[in-house]
């Protein structure tokens, strides 16, 4: 990288706008067709679209005839590229396969592969400042979103086909070596699932309880959280959250993140009444909404409220370890048991009734307290893999960015007074 310099010197540069150097651009934008998940055409929108991929895994899907439909003079092909133009503005992502899916709110560009590469156009775009730029446009209505012409009049600049390529193959490297890392720590979290599933599986269970108890068969037994449960699992507080300097910290459903943990923003209620105050090893699952089903074990010493659309469980110790417990409600066999349970609808929800029936395996205290340690340690490693890579990702982007930057940076105006001296000299 140190041949940056060198690499652009004396490149001629010409700066074309964007939808010149089209072989074809338009709206995708049908109406709103039935979706069911009994047909199997993806259908995407702005929010499929992501740092030049395509996520086919969270989508609607409609039927073959409205697919036929909407492709009849519009198809989608392998190498065009789609950008998001309403609500979530500015992404980017490159169709890789001839697949059949179609999509909404997303404008295609077709490029002319004699004038611009794909992948160059991909970098170009990414950078933060024409993002910024796109999103500065958009209309002020409720949603939002920005014009075809504000793509089309972009303005890129163009260099030769080979410095394109050098271009490209220099930035690849830093983003296929960001691509690694993440299937890195994709790949050591779905170990990490693979093992404490394993481990808290009826026939594991009932070989360590084999095992350690000296060669004698212990009978595992399945309860519901209802059975291990101190009184009734129950609702939180209908308090408001109105101080965020609180002594006292006011837990919503919002505030539970992926990780099973909470989040950093600490908000405090109106009212603190003693039966919603959290004890040590209390654990609260979410009700309704895009985060029913998620779960929390509280281990911390802050004095804590939870909130209504919260439901608390205090497992009744000389059943049940709490973690033990908490270990089960994040196993593949719960997020089945969430997926068939939930309502459905835009609002999904499940009651504390519905909690109450869910069943885990219950062995020795003794045995679940090995479990946990088992399990702890996994967890102690996973956690230090996240905090490593996570680091190592960002550093590798802020590099890439850098460098992006770098070797995309070309004098427009520089530009522009070459063409002006050879429209004199003609």
């Amino acid at each position: 990288m140190s041949k940056i310099e060198e690499l652009l010197k004396n490149e001629k540069v010409e700066w074309k706008k964007l939808g010149d150097v089209c072989e074809d651009k338009f709206w995708i934008m049908p109406s709103t067709p039935k979706f069911s998940n009994d047909f199997k055409i993806p259908y995407i929108t702005g929010k499929n679209i992501k740092n030049g991929e395509i996520d086919f895994d969270n989508v609607k899907y409609i039927s073959e005839e409205d697919y036929v439909s909407f492709n009849k003079n519009r198809s989608i092909i392998k190498d065009d590229i789609l950008i998001s133009m309403i609500g979530t503005i500015g992404e980017i992502g490159v169709v890789k396969e001839n697949n059949k899916f179609y999509g909404q709110n997303l404008y295609l560009l077709r490029l002319n592969p004699n004038v611009i590469l794909t992948r160059y156009f991909y970098h170009f775009f990414s950078q933060n400042r024409i993002k910024d730029g796109l999103v500065s446009k958009k209309n002020s209505s409720s949603q939002g979103y920005i014009r075809a012409g504000n793509i089309e009049n972009l303005e890129i600049p163009i260099p030769s086909i080979e410095t394109q390529e050098k271009i490209v193959k220099a930035l690849d490297k830093f983003t296929n070596y960001v691509t690694e890392l993440q299937a890195e720590l994709q790949a050591r979290t779905k170990q990490y699932e693979y093992y404490r599933d394993m481990l808290l599986s009826e026939e594991y269970l009932n070989k360590l309880s084999y095992y350690l108890e000296e060669n004698r068969l212990l009978k595992l037994e399945w309860k519901t959280l209802d059975e291990i449960s101190v009184g009734s699992l129950s609702y939180g507080s209908g308090a408001s959250a109105i101080d965020y300097d609180g002594e006292t910290r006011y837990i919503r459903i919002t505030d539970i993140n992926d990780s099973g943990g909470l989040n950093k923003e600490k908000a405090s209620p109106n009212v603190v009444e003693e039966k919603y105050i959290l004890n040590n090893e209390d654990i609260l699952f979410a009700r309704s909404g895009a985060t029913v089903g998620k779960n929390y074990i509280h281990l911390i010493n802050d004095k804590c409220v939870y909130a209504g659309y919260l439901i608390r469980l205090i497992v009744n110790k000389e059943i049940a370890l709490p973690k033990f417990v908490f270990y089960c409600l994040n196993t593949n066999r719960y997020k089945i048991f969430v997926d068939n349970t939930k309502s459905r609808g835009s609002q999904p929800n499940i009651n504390s009734k519905q909690y109450g029936s869910f069943k885990i395996p219950i062995i020795p205290i003794e045995i679940q307290n090995i479990v946990v340690e088992i399990l702890d340690k996994f967890q102690s490693l996973l956690a230090d893999t996240k905090g490593l890579l996570p680091q190592e990702i960002e550093q590798r982007q802020k590099q890439y960015e850098y460098y992006r930057e770098k070797l995309l940076t070309f004098d427009e105006n520089s530009a522009k007074r070459e063409r002006e001296r050879e429209s004199i000299s003609l």
